[in-house]
């Protein structure tokens, strides 16, 4: 074989070799698509089975899959944003299992709303300061498929957290 047969065999093989992975990397981006959007409806059929079973009716936020219930208003205007410091009471309960995996007590963390879990960024500002809200959050607002070892929390979980907001600072 000449050398110049065996460079455009071996550009063919090269161009052959990246479409076949480009391909390959499209079905697999497809395939994480479809794992997260079956997981979406996973974790929202068991929301509003749980709603419903305990008769409970909750306000969706968008199309996020959160929903929550205000327990208490609150009295204070509250303007939030990614940076505003909260200072919160809680309870973290796995919404499958009823396992309590988180709760406050009398110490009152502050933590920034910008870096908390994306379904209390969306949830909290539902509510004044002073206001106690309870929050339905699907795995894909709050861990993911990534379990939570500090917590005990499985992969996917799906979670209730009912937060009291003793302040806000901006």
């Amino acid at each position: 074989m000449t050398k110049s047969k065996l460079n455009r065999m071996y550009r063919v093989f090269l161009l052959v070799l990246f479409f076949s992975t480009g391909i390959l990397a499209c079905n697999k981006n497809n395939n994480v698509v479809a794992q997260v959007k079956a997981q979406a409806s996973i974790d929202d059929n068991i929301i509003t089975k749980y709603l419903s079973d305990h008769g409970l009716s909750a306000i969706p936020i968008d199309t996020t899959g959160v929903r929550y219930i205000i327990d208490t208003p609150g009295t204070v205007n509250s303007l939030y944003t990614s940076s505003t410091s909260i200072t919160v009471g809680y309870t973290g309960v796995l919404l499958t299992t009823g396992t309590t995996f988180a709760k406050t007590g009398n110490i009152h963390p502050s933590f920034i709303l910008g870096q908390v879990i994306r379904g209390w960024q969306l949830g909290i500002p539902e509510v004044k300061q002073g206001g106690t809200i309870t929050l339905f959050v699907p795995s894909r607002q709050a861990y993911g498929p990534y379990p939570q070892s500090d917590y005990n929390l499985p992969a996917n979980a799906v979670l209730i957290f009912t937060i009291t907001v003793y302040n806000v600072t901006n």
